[in-house]
């Protein structure tokens, strides 16, 4: 049986020296690629591309799962706000860019990840919002932008039980990493909120029928780490990777 293709949506980087200087280049950190390799998939960066939601569905159609991956903040517009002085770097056309693929993934009943800004795209795309910095909640916030290495946990996540993601982990409590300034504040109606952290800001989420995943923490950052707290990340490209094999 061949191995399923995974595509993660990438970004653009400028490059910094050298005869090209400000030329965009086309990445995902190398974590992102090595997580679906680990994990039995085949995986593809899905570079961006400024252009119409049939070149999305065009690009989705060579992949079987799709991963969206972080990066920049997301555009509050799309939510119905102005933007806040301590919003960060925004990028709209990349926005659009992510929701024409995870449309395009979702019409095709294609499995999605969604991480970091992944998830908070999602939420955002079916109608949910976000805080744009978490000082904005204006009660007690953890520290969600941690100053440790990435492969290691900074924070609790609670998983609701009967969730798919507590499924897919088999407990009910994760040690994770966090890498965001910017939080979900209203869940989309269509979406279970299925983990959160001891603050109550919301970390996970999930569809009703398991085929679209959203987590804020960076499991691919963990996923190599052999302690088992960080190993456990495995799990939640395992079951991506499977679900685009049943398909």
């Amino acid at each position: 049986m061949n191995k399923p293709v995974i595509g993660i949506s990438g970004s653009e980087v400028a490059i910094t020296g050298g005869p090209f200087f400000g030329e965009p280049r086309t990445y995902v950190n190398a974590a992102y690629v090595d997580s679906v390799y680990q994990n039995g998939g085949i995986p593809l960066v899905i570079p961006f591309t400024k252009g119409t939601s049939e070149m999305a569905q065009e690009q989705l159609q060579a992949v079987d799962a799709l991963i969206l991956s972080g990066g920049h903040d997301v555009d509050p517009h799309l939510y119905g706000e102005e933007q806040d002085p301590k919003s960060g770097a925004t990028w709209p056309d990349r926005d659009k860019f992510d929701i024409a693929l995870l449309k395009a993934a979702e019409a095709a009943g294609k499995p999605v990840l969604g991480i970091c800004r992944g998830a908070q795209i999602i939420n955002v795309a079916h109608g949910g919002s976000m805080w744009q910095d978490g000082s904005l909640r204006g009660k007690y916030t953890l520290k969600h932008m941690q100053g440790t290495r990435p492969d290691v946990g900074s924070h609790k996540v609670t998983l609701r039980e009967g969730t798919r993601l507590a499924q897919i982990f088999g407990q009910t409590e994760l040690l994770t990493n966090s890498f965001h300034h910017q939080m979900i504040k209203d869940v989309a109606p269509d979406l279970v909120l299925a983990g959160w952290a001891s603050d109550e800001v919301p970390e996970a989420l999930e569809s009703r029928d398991g085929k679209v995943i959203a987590v804020q923490w960076h499991p691919e950052e963990m996923h190599a780490n052999p302690a088992p707290e960080s190993w456990i990340m495995n799990k939640i490209f395992k079951y991506l990777i499977d679900q685009a094999q049943a398909r």
